[in-house]
């Protein structure tokens, strides 16, 4: 008989900033990051948005045990990329987090994770949205020219 493939436990994690949002899925594996179907590399091109989504895996060592798959739309590059650093520190909160229920083992064990990510600003989402054009204005507070005579 035809031995079936172990189902990996996947997480997931939905993160927001501006108007992107990231829907991310993390399992174990062997530190595999896609980001719609493209590597970190590959994506996005600046240095402090690789950063900023690596970030919550650094923080928690956990960048080669992991295997992160993530969709991403809207937005800009540095919208997404905080978004997917939200998503992710989500679904590690999920992942790490759900030993510590009723009978949690010691603080040092699941290694504090969510508290980590807590106190790094990482599972707080970003609420700065750009302000809406006003009607009778050139803008959301810029004006026409104003003439007395």
């Amino acid at each position: 008989m035809a031995e079936t493939k172990a189902k990996k436990e996947v997480y997931l994690g939905t993160g927001r900033r501006k108007t992107s949002v990231a829907r991310v899925r993390i399992m174990e594996g062997s530190g595999k990051f896609a980001i719609n179907g493209r590597t970190v590399e590959n994506f996005f091109t600046e240095v402090k948005d690789r950063n900023s989504v690596m970030a919550p895996l650094i923080l928690c060592e956990q960048q080669k045990r992991l295997d992160v798959i993530v969709k991403v739309h809207g937005g800009g590059y540095t919208g997404q990329a905080g978004a997917i650093m939200q998503g992710l520190a989500r679904a590690l909160k999920i992942m790490f987090g759900k030993a510590e229920g009723a009978d949690a083992p010691p603080e040092g064990e699941s290694g504090g994770f969510v508290k980590k990510l807590r106190d790094s600003d990482f599972l707080t989402r970003d609420d700065r949205m750009k302000e809406r054009k006003k009607y009778g204005r050139k803008g959301a507070r810029k004006s026409f020219q104003f003439s007395k005579r």
